[in-house]
C-alpha cells in the first residue's frame, strides 16, 4: 500500500481518556477531562498528565502537587465529555454531572466514586512545553471496583469498559484480550 504524507498531528494512540480530579477542599474540587496521559516508568510506577496552561485545573494541580486519574466506562462518557467542555471556573462539575467526590486513601483531592479505576498521584516534576505543562507523578495508590478484578487479582479492562481517545473521537475498549504479553515466545 502506498503511503501518503500528512501534516504532523497527535495521532499516536488510542490513548486513555480520563477524568482527572484535583483540589484539596470541596469548594475547589474540579474535574478536567484529558487524553494526554500514560505510563512513563514501571518501578516505581509513574505517570503523567499534560494540561493546557490556560485550564482552571492547571493552577490547582500546580499548587497542590497531586491529582487523581479516574478511568471510566462508556456509562460516564457524556459526563466526561461535558467536563472537558466546561470550565470549573464557571460550574461545579461534580454537582452538575451528579458525580460523587469520595475521599482518596493518600492524596487530598477526591476520587470520582462512579469511575471504576482511580489512580492517586503525587507530582514529582513539571515539564514546561509551549501549549501544555506535563505533570510527572508517582502513582501512590490504585483503587478499583471489585467487579473488574480478575481471578489473578488484576484489573480486567474489558470488565471496566474503559474509553480511549484518538484523533477527536472516543472509542470503547470492551473487547476481551486478544493475546497475553509474551505470547509470541
Amino acid at each position: 500500500m502506498d503511503k501518503i504524507a500528512v501534516k504532523p498531528d497527535t495521532i499516536i494512540g488510542p490513548v486513555p481518556v480520563a477524568m482527572v480530579s484535583c483540589g484539596s477542599n470541596d469548594k475547589e474540587y474540579n474535574i478536567i477531562t484529558i487524553a494526554w496521559t500514560g505510563i512513563i516508568n514501571s518501578e516505581p510506577p509513574m505517570t503523567y498528565i499534560s494540561v493546557r496552561k490556560s485550564r482552571y485545573s492547571h493552577s490547582i494541580i500546580d499548587r497542590e502537587r497531586e491529582f487523581v486519574i479516574n478511568l471510566f466506562g462508556e456509562g460516564l462518557l457524556k459526563a466526561a465529555d461535558w467536563c472537558g467542555m466546561k470550565s470549573g471556573r464557571d460550574v461545579n462539575k461534580f454537582k452538575e454531572m451528579n458525580l460523587t467526590a469520595s475521599p482518596a486513601a493518600i492524596v487530598r483531592c477526591p476520587l470520582i466514586k462512579e469511575a471504576p479505576v482511580n489512580v492517586e498521584c503525587v507530582v514529582s516534576a513539571v515539564l514546561n512545553y509551549p501549549s501544555h505543562d506535563m505533570f510527572v507523578a508517582d502513582i501512590v495508590k490504585v483503587n478499583a471496583d471489585s467487579g473488574i478484578i480478575n481471578d489473578k487479582g488484576n484489573i480486567d479492562i474489558s470488565r471496566a469498559g474503559l474509553v480511549a481517545f484518538n484523533n477527536g473521537a472516543y472509542y470503547g475498549l470492551t473487547k476481551n484480550s486478544i493475546a497475553a504479553f509474551g505470547f509470541s515466545l
